[in-house]
């Protein structure tokens, strides 16, 4: 008799209880015959602060875990800690998967394939002349390169850190071409003009309540793509949907960067209808769909 093989993997961030990775994982690792183990470390629940990063990483490796999923606050954060990237992480700046495997760290990034074809399935048809990016952090940077991957003509970003909106930008005028994006002082600049709006900074969260930007800059016209998924509805796309705006939930992305972790870590190629399906039957459970 075969014996059943064993995965553990985690997802290392704060604030992360509520996160349906895990179920996702797992559920999927079954549907493969394995035994699939998928912990959460949370710092928040651990009580200690980001410099335990290192520690983490070390304690995960002892443990013969496969890999852990990264997010906010440590997807650029963890790249000083890795031994190789792959090229879109390298590329990006932004890691939120690390394999690890005969004592090397890997670091991938399937944070802008999943934006990418959650964009392509929710909002197929959507005008790409131009559209605001609020958030050019770790997630920020993969959903960026998604958009113009998406041919979004010009891509205004908005972040609180201006620095960090000019960097971004210059990157992906290096990568895609002159003028394909700029930096932004104020969304009131950007958003009037717009056809959509791309949302990538953790406001919308139950530990970051609110939204990113003022209610009356939305307006019927524009599309509204949120990666945050906890809540599904964010007060974003509730107000969004309210005027009459096509929203895209951050339950795409969740999902297709969760079938591209899931095949680095164990392997195999999981089946992504399935895990859609499962991530559905997930928020209805919950109450949040």
């Amino acid at each position: 008799m075969t014996e059943t093989q064993t995965f553990k993997v985690g997802l290392i961030g704060a604030d992360i209880q509520l996160s349906k990775t895990p179920a996702l994982h797992m559920r999927e690792g079954a549907a493969h015959g394995l035994d699939y183990r998928y912990e959460l470390v949370d710092i928040h629940q651990r009580h200690v602060d980001e410099s335990a990063l290192p520690a983490l990483l070390d304690e995960l490796e002892t443990r013969g875990f496969a890999g852990a999923n990264i997010t906010h606050p440590f997807k650029q954060a963890v790249i000083a800690h890795l031994d190789d990237l792959s090229e879109d992480a390298r590329m990006l700046g932004a890691v939120n998967t690390v394999v690890l495997r005969e004592g090397k760290r890997f670091g991938h990034n399937t944070d802008w394939s999943g934006f990418y074809e959650s964009f392509q399935r929710g909002l197929p048809d959507a005008r790409r002349e131009r559209a605001l990016l609020v958030g050019a952090g770790g997630a920020g940077v993969a959903v960026a390169h998604a958009a113009l991957k998406l041919d979004i003509r010009r891509l205004d970003i908005f972040d609180q850190d201006k620095a960090r909106a000019e960097r971004l930008a210059g990157q992906l005028n290096e990568r895609f071409g002159a003028g394909r994006a700029q930096a932004v002082d104020d969304p009131a600049g950007s958003l009037p003009e717009a056809d959509g709006l791309i949302h990538a900074t953790p406001v919308g969260m139950p530990a970051h309540p609110g939204i990113p930007v003022a209610p009356n800059l939305i307006a019927p016209h524009h599309w509204v793509a949120d990666i945050v998924y906890m809540p599904l509805v964010t007060a974003l796309l509730s107000t969004a949907s309210a005027k009459g705006c096509r929203i895209l939930p951050g339950g795409g992305m969740a999902v297709f960067q969760a079938v591209g972790a899931f095949r680095l870590f164990c392997g195999r190629e999981p089946d992504a209808a399935r895990m859609s399906a499962h991530f559905t039957e997930l928020c209805q459970t919950e109450g949040v769909a």
